[in-house]
């Protein structure tokens, strides 16, 4: 008894510290961070308190999450330059077979989507799940900060965009095998093969800001 009563508040101790919403970018450094298969930052820089690519700097890639993460939710705020493309990945087995953070993550896309030119179908739209479902309102236009959540809790994916929820479906239902057989995703192995994995900040060649970065385990 005396066992099991010590190892209650130790539990509960670490059930806390879990549930704690802790940030991911520190506004100063990239501390935290690589860029896909590399060591370093890559194209990516801090300015102005903000995570920035540099679509013109050496070194390009994504930048994902030195840390993996299986349940959480991860939130922040992004805004896109005129015309540009980008996304936030989660999910993401970073290794040398796989040469792109898209080949096993799911994406929330993040898009201009007045003026981008992957701005045709519905379901490639800011705060989309991305090649898969629509997001059921939109984003902000280029310029402009939008903030967004998402929950990813045994399989069930949430997103919220500016407040409204825009997405919210799991993984190897019925619904999501439907989705996923009219993607371009459909043939590809690893993709959403992993529960646990690294979140990447996409780089699609435009100046796109991230800021305020938070997540918390659940």
């Amino acid at each position: 008894m005396k066992r099991l009563l010590l190892f209650i508040p130790a539990l509960i101790a670490v059930n806390s510290l879990k549930a704690q919403t802790v940030s991911l970018f520190d506004g100063k450094t990239t501390t935290g961070w690589h860029s896909y298969l590399k060591t370093g930052p890559g194209a990516w820089k801090v300015v102005d308190g903000t995570l920035q690519l540099d679509p013109k700097a050496p070194e390009q890639g994504d930048l994902v999450t030195n840390k993996e993460y299986e349940n959480y939710e991860l939130s922040l705020e992004w805004k896109i330059a005129e015309g540009g493309n980008s996304g936030i990945i989660f999910g993401v087995h970073e290794d040398p077979s796989f040469d792109a953070t898209y080949l096993t993550g799911i994406e929330m896309q993040v898009l201009d989507d007045q003026k981008a030119e992957d701005n045709k179908l519905a379901n490639h739209r800011a705060g989309s799940l991305y090649d898969m479902e629509a997001p059921a309102h939109p984003a902000k236009p280029a310029g402009e900060w939008n903030k967004v959540k998402i929950k990813k809790l045994n399989g069930h994916l949430t997103f919220w965009l500016n407040g409204k929820k825009v997405i919210d479906t799991q993984i190897g239902s019925a619904q999501w095998q439907e989705m996923l057989n009219k993607s371009k995703f459909k043939t590809w192995k690893g993709f959403a093969a992993y529960p646990k994995g690294h979140i990447a900040l996409q780089d699609h060649g435009a100046v796109v800001s991230f800021k305020d970065i938070k997540i918390k385990e659940l």
